[in-house]
């Protein structure tokens, strides 16, 4: 099994994860494990677009009518 050190920890921090570890009856070590296997197993959260829509799903959708373009595209005139 892998090991890893984590330094600069905050004393207020490691105060809370001490007293999360006795009220589950674990030790630091592992309420560490438990918490880093939950945040890192979570289902995928979808693209930025996706996210987007999801926020603002509630506040309903707008339907845009598209303009019909009567112009040709305009060449531009990278090849010269």
């Amino acid at each position: 099994m892998a090991s890893i050190t984590i330094r600069n920890l905050d004393e207020q921090l490691k105060a809370q994860l001490r007293m999360e570890a006795a009220r589950h009856g674990h030790s630091m070590e592992e309420e560490v494990r438990i918490i880093l296997r939950a945040a890192l197993n979570q289902p995928p959260k979808g693209g930025l677009g996706s996210r987007i829509r999801g926020r603002f799903a509630e506040a309903g959708g707008v339907e845009l009518e598209m303009p019909s373009r009567s112009d040709k595209a305009r060449d531009p005139g990278f090849g010269t």
